[in-house]
């Protein structure tokens, strides 16, 4: 099944008109962008591409520890909020699936809650097997369709799915499955479990009376490690073999 990209567009570009697009609080963004740093270890002049950036929430953050960061999203006007936005960065109007970037040229690639996007993410993962320099280290991050809140609120397959503040092409990752996908485009691959990442909007009205009894309950409940495979966000991640 292939990604309708012009839903996405549409959607997406509907969200910068709205200015909408910051879904997390400032502190979950930051535990973002440090667990990113922690998974993909880059050196200060690493040249990181922020695959899905929107308006370059992450990406900003990344310049602002001292990394070289390009982001690319296919929403022209979230692309456009960005420049408005940051200073010092490079962004890209580019397709995942079909990136802009020579073989082996890129030492870190973020995939910025992209991947749940894709209705199959492997020519994704292709893409970043080849544009990653060999040594080359890749994360991702999204929602993990073992957590219950998010089957429930955010997988088609649910009873008490909501479509609202979603596209159609969006459903929640099974982290094996994502894990093998990018194995088998030849990277070495694992995954790691974050919990505590709050948000700060959603688009549902219902669903914004209790965002602050949510938050509480994924910092409280899943905190323990033996619950890790049930938080509510996953980050794959990996690198490029030296030798293939």
């Amino acid at each position: 099944m292939l990604q309708n990209k012009q839903q996405e567009i549409a959607f997406f570009d509907s969200l910068a008109r709205e200015q909408e697009y910051n879904v997390f609080t400032d502190a979950a963004n930051q535990k973002i962008v440090d667990t990113v740093i922690k998974l993909s270890m880059p050196e200060k002049n690493a040249l990181i591409a922020d695959l899905g950036c929107g308006s370059g929430i992450f990406t900003q953050h990344l310049h602002e520890r001292g990394y070289y960061c390009l982001g690319l999203d296919l929403s022209h006007q979230l692309l456009q909020l960005g420049r408005k936005q940051s200073q010092g960065i490079n962004f890209l109007q580019a397709d995942v699936e079909f990136l802009p970037f020579q073989d082996n040229s890129v030492d870190i690639v973020m995939l910025s809650c992209l991947v749940h996007h894709l209705p199959d993410p492997t020519l994704c993962a292709k893409e970043v097997f080849r544009v990653l320099k060999p040594g080359g280290r890749f994360v991702a991050f999204d929602p993990n369709r073992l957590n219950p809140f998010m089957y429930l609120y955010r997988d088609r397959s649910s009873p008490f799915y909501s479509s609202k503040g979603v596209t159609p092409n969006e459903r929640p990752v099974l982290p094996a499955k994502i894990r093998n996908i990018f194995t088998q485009a030849g990277l070495a691959v694992d995954s790691a479990y974050v919990e505590g990442l709050s948000f700060r909007y959603v688009a549902s009205d219902t669903a914004k009376g209790i965002l602050p009894l949510y938050n509480f309950f994924d910092r409280i409940f899943f905190k323990p490690f033996w619950m890790k495979t049930l938080r509510a966000f996953v980050f794959t991640y990996g690198m490029k073999p030296y030798s293939s």
